[in-house]
């Protein structure tokens, strides 16, 4: 359950939050503020947008041959056979 007491500002918490966003940066910082975080989540949306296209055009161009020998490797690799091989080591750094 959501307490009702925490939640997104309303109403006149929006202009003290405002108000105090403007003391602390000044008037003639906030248009630079505003353009560079805009260019920041311009940036990082193409950055997502790249790399989903990019790992939809290499299961695209990987064949089901390939598929088949990626598995066969994966479960090979994730194979163990139970046996525990214990070795006495002499120490002969002493």
């Amino acid at each position: 359950m959501i307490n009702p007491l925490v939640g997104m500002p309303q109403g006149l918490e929006w202009l003290v939050i405002l108000a105090i966003v403007v003391l602390v940066f000044g008037a003639a910082k906030l248009p630079d503020l505003a353009r560079s975080s805009g260019q920041a989540l311009r940036i990082f949306k193409t950055e997502t947008k790249d790399l989903r296209d990019d790992t939809s055009s290499t299961d695209a161009t990987v064949t089901p041959e390939q598929r088949e020998i990626e598995a066969r490797n994966e479960a090979a690799s994730h194979e163990t056979t139970g046996d525990v091989v214990r070795e006495r080591r002499d120490d002969t750094t002493a």
